[in-house]
């Protein structure tokens, strides 16, 4: 085993990093050696809690030799613009999803890296949860069959969180296609075998103060017969943590006395303007945050909502805790042991592309098929068709 540790520059300092923020602390493999945002608050903080230098533009964090690897977690419009610059520098590169806006912005991403020479992994996204890799690997197995059916649901408060304007307009990435169904989606591509050959779908928005997308219904068709279906809705009322025994996506324990609160917060924004300083004043470094490294009590694995996983001869449920075995004769439960480090898959893949050289699950490839799955579910709900997205690839790297 090598000590080798990869030296990661940050590339914004908002939401996602403070969600990979335990990961970065806790995990041995990585160091954080610098940072740009364009908040001075974030960067001052960052400066503090790492000894590390920030930086006002991204162009000053890739020219630092001690750099190596970017996390790229910058708002999704800017992503293909960051990475084919990192790219530029030789800088191996970890973007945040979704990966793009478009499917054009993909390839030249993963153009821009295979020029340069670098590797391009695409998350966090749920799909690289234990309980969903290991569902997978049962499938693989062949002991329960082909997969035939797929279930997926989600139900949270996602569009009532605190946003900037353009996180609330699709066209510049906002509402929970880009931002939700990205994860819901690499969930069911990766449990399904990858090869999607059609999408139809429906899409909610229901509240004139929040223009998007807040709610999704698609059926997916996979090549070789398999099909799922899945919904999403973002509106803060129901709460299907219920059906995983109150464990948050975090993998936390979920206090039932916060209902409601992310509308609640809300009340304290009258306007767009007073909102995005609300989002501000909770980010890193704001007047509002509290360091959020400490690993709480009781921490079981991330997740995205309920699965099942219809095989020929059993069906799969994935939860925090483990996976639910249905067969013929009986029920079993597989039970995984608890996380140490949250998201600790994310580094494990990223260290094995970048130090081993091994192929990456996650790749560019990869995240271009499940960017044009959610754009295709966007463009049926438009069209009232069906649609056929391109660019599908296995889940296998190695096929």
């Amino acid at each position: 085993m090598t000590n080798r540790t990869l030296k990661i520059g940050v590339v914004g300092l908002g939401r996602a990093f403070t969600l990979m923020l335990p990961t970065f602390v806790h995990d041995s493999r990585v160091t954080l050696v610098g940072a740009t945002d364009p908040i001075a608050q974030a960067r001052a903080q960052f400066e503090k809690d790492f000894g590390a230098p920030s930086y006002e533009s991204i162009e000053a964090l890739c020219a630092n030799p001690a750099v190596e690897v970017l996390y790229i977690a910058s708002p999704h419009q800017f992503h293909a613009e960051h990475v084919r610059l990192a790219a530029s520098f030789g800088k191996h590169v970890m973007v945040e999803k979704p990966m793009a806006l478009t499917v054009d912005e993909c390839t030249r991403m993963i153009d821009a890296a295979r020029s340069a020479g670098v590797h391009l992994i695409v998350g966090h996204s749920h799909s690289f949860n234990t309980p969903i890799r290991r569902t997978r690997e049962l499938i693989d197995s062949g002991r329960h069959g082909a997969v035939k059916m797929i279930h997926a649901m989600n139900y949270t408060d996602f569009l009532y969180r605190p946003r900037r304007p353009e996180e609330l307009d699709t066209a510049a990435g906002g509402g929970v296609i880009h931002s939700q169904a990205t994860h819901q989606m690499d969930i069911v591509r990766l449990l399904g075998g990858g090869l999607v050959r059609s999408v139809r779908a429906h899409t909610g928005a229901w509240d004139a103060t929040r223009p998007t997308e807040g709610a999704y219904s698609a059926l997916i068709e996979f090549e070789g017969g398999a099909f799922a279906s899945a919904t999403y809705s973002g509106y803060g009322h129901y709460d299907s943590d219920e059906l995983l025994g109150n464990i948050g996506e975090m993998g936390q324990i979920k206090n039932p006395a916060d209902y409601g609160a992310a509308r609640k917060r809300l009340e304290a924004a009258a306007t767009s303007a007073e909102e995005t300083a609300l989002k501000a004043a909770r980010n890193y470094g704001g007047s509002l945050y509290t360091a959020g490294t400490a690993l709480p009590q009781g921490l079981q694995h991330q997740h995205f909502g309920q699965f099942i996983v219809s095989c020929e001869k059993a069906d799969l449920r994935p939860s925090p805790s483990g996976i639910a075995i249905y067969t013929d004769g009986e029920k079993s439960f597989e039970a995984l042991p608890a996380p140490v480090t949250p998201r600790r898959e994310v580094i494990d893949e990223l260290f094995a592309a970048v130090i081993e050289g091994r192929p990456a699950v996650h790749s560019g490839e990869w995240a271009r098929a499940t960017t044009a799955v959610c754009l295709a579910l966007l463009e049926s709900a438009q069209t009232g068709g069906s649609c056929h997205p391109g660019h599908q690839v296995s889940h296998n790297p190695n096929s």
